[in-house]
């Protein structure tokens, strides 16, 4: 379903979109509505409460790792075409 947005706007403003949207040959209405949808696509996702429980959740956990310098090792050689 479909809902109708109404957004007041200064003269200016309205005229500035215009010219935008006029300038990438769309309408008034498709440029506002992709410049929410990259306004919400950037909005994070999760609180800061999820975030930081998530991390509280995983550091819970002692999974192996190796020395952070073989790993880097290992992987230059990997981009070097050699054997880990």
């Amino acid at each position: 379903m479909s809902k109708r947005l109404q957004v007041i706007l200064d003269d200016e403003e309205m005229a500035e979109i215009k010219e935008i949207a006029r300038s990438q040959k769309t309408t008034v209405a498709e440029w506002v509505r992709r410049a929410l949808r990259k306004a919400r696509s950037s909005a994070p996702s999760r609180t800061r409460q999820q975030k930081l429980a998530a991390l509280r959740a995983g550091s819970e956990h002692g999974f192996p790792a190796a020395d952070v310098e073989a790993m880097l090792a290992e992987i230059e050689r990997g981009y070097q075409g050699g054997s880990p």
